[in-house]
């Protein structure tokens, strides 16, 4: 794939829909295939209020949750920021990622960054800065400030021209000596789930799979995710809630479910947890839940109080998302 250096443009996938930005603003939204998102309600009052299934008015809606972002944040601009130390989600990728490298619980994580592209961070400030407000980036351009500031914080920016690749960025973090690792990989590239898996054998290290942004996915990539992922955000898939769910070996949240799918994995959460050992001890051949509702062992996950007690999964919520009708 070629890539023109000269040009600013960054693609993301949110909300169902594809947005284009470029110079700092949204010039393109394509039609959404959901009405109802929880997260996004959970983070943008306008789709909270809404209750319309009308198209139209819910692109202006993601286009202007995606340029809060551009403005309160930095997002494929110049003035991006990227530290952060306080949490954004209750049970969010970089929220994780943050407490565990804070824990040493992982020695980096590799990461997506728009205007960057792969990048290599041993700072949960960093993976957290970076992520809380980062949907599915599917393709962005080099921005030379975000690009100085990252390295000027001891990331490794993995391409100079802003590619991103998973793959690369895990085998230049286990070539740089990191053992245990985390990396955050987008539904849509799921077939490259093996060559991470490929990796770590051939690196003599753990690395640990968290795929996110699972809206929309089916067939081959559902099995292929089942198959190498460590843990799943289900977002607005009803495929990865039934097919990813019952073979998962704990479920956090109900309305939003995270499925933890190995042994990897729960030890990856255990470092979000107050008490890693509640966790670290669960019977490998039962199924666990943990949510807000009471009733089970109390627990505390970043800085949210919840209960985990066995269940047979998935447990759902009653609205976890809404489809638009055609």
């Amino acid at each position: 794939m070629a890539y023109n250096l000269e040009r600013d443009i960054h693609i993301l996938r949110y909300f169902s829909s594809f947005i284009s930005v470029s110079s700092g603003k949204v010039i393109n939204v394509t039609e959404p295939s959901l009405a109802f998102c929880p997260l996004a309600s959970y983070l943008y009052k306008d789709f909270k209020k809404n209750e319309s299934p009308d198209k139209e008015k819910i692109k202006l809606i993601i286009k202007s949750a995606i340029e809060s972002k551009i403005r309160d944040y930095g997002l494929f601009t110049a003035k991006r920021k990227l530290l952060q130390c306080d949490t954004s989600i209750p049970y969010g990728a970089s929220e994780m990622l943050m407490f565990a490298l804070k824990k040493k619980a992982i020695d980096a994580a590799v990461i997506v960054c728009d205007g960057a592209g792969t990048i290599i961070t041993d700072n949960g400030e960093i993976a957290q800065g970076v992520g809380a407000r980062m949907n599915s980036l599917l393709l962005t351009s080099p921005i030379k400030e975000t690009m100085t500031q990252l390295k000027k914080l001891n990331c490794q920016v993995v391409f100079d021209n802003a590619i991103i690749d998973q793959v690369k960025g895990v085998e230049k973090a286990i070539n740089s000596g990191y053992k245990k690792i985390a990396v955050t990989l987008s539904s849509h590239d799921s077939e490259r789930l093996k060559e991470i898996r490929s990796s770590e054998s051939s690196g003599d290290a753990a690395v640990t799979i968290l795929v996110v942004c699972t809206t929309g996915i089916t067939g081959v990539k559902i099995d292929e995710i089942r198959r190498y992922a460590d843990i799943v955000w289900s977002c607005a898939s009803g495929d990865i809630r039934q097919k990813i769910g019952t073979a998962a070996a704990l479920q956090i949240s109900k309305q939003i479910p995270v499925f933890v799918l190995t042994r990897k994995g729960i030890d990856f959460v255990s470092s979000y947890a107050d008490d890693n050992v509640i966790l670290s001890g669960l019977n490998k051949q039962k199924q666990y839940l943990i949510s807000k509702e009471s009733g089970g062992r109390k627990i505390k996950l970043g800085v949210y109080n919840c209960f985990l007690r066995e269940e047979k999964l998935p447990v759902l919520s009653g609205r976890s998302f809404t489809a638009v009708s055609s």
